[in-house]
């Protein structure tokens, strides 16, 4: 079975897809950006704020889902430039409880993405 996961405190999509799908306990994001659900504005005052307002539109969806971040089992973090890892790393870190079980993750820097941001994630989550 599969389900349509969406809320009003993560951005609606901007094109033809989901903000996330859970199938059979298993639940897929769209990648995030830092887009204020209220807006749909850019909040991008610094790579931390930007970073912050990501993690949070990934808190929602999952909390939709009746999920959190220790549900997640996988994550992809898309950059600008890797030059970016460290800050990011530091703050999507802080999203998992101490002693949970981390995500299998992969960080890559991408040519693009979309509306010049400079970070996107996307997460696979279980329950």
């Amino acid at each position: 079975m599969k389900k349509q996961i969406n809320t009003s405190k993560a951005p609606a999509a901007i094109g033809p897809y989901s903000q996330a799908i859970l199938v059979n306990g298993f639940l897929y994001t769209a990648g995030q950006v830092a887009l204020i659900p209220e807006t749909g504005e850019l909040d991008m005052a610094d790579l931390d704020t930007e970073t912050t307002r990501v993690m949070n539109n990934l808190k929602a969806i999952l909390t939709e889902a009746e999920m959190d971040f220790t549900h997640v089992i996988k994550t992809s973090i898309f950059l600008s430039s890797m030059d970016l890892f460290a800050s990011v790393n530091a703050i999507y870190g802080s999203y998992f409880p101490a002693g949970s079980i981390l995500p299998a993750r992969e960080t890559v820097a991408v040519a693009g993405l979309p509306k010049g941001v400079n970070v996107e994630i996307s997460v696979v989550a279980f329950k």
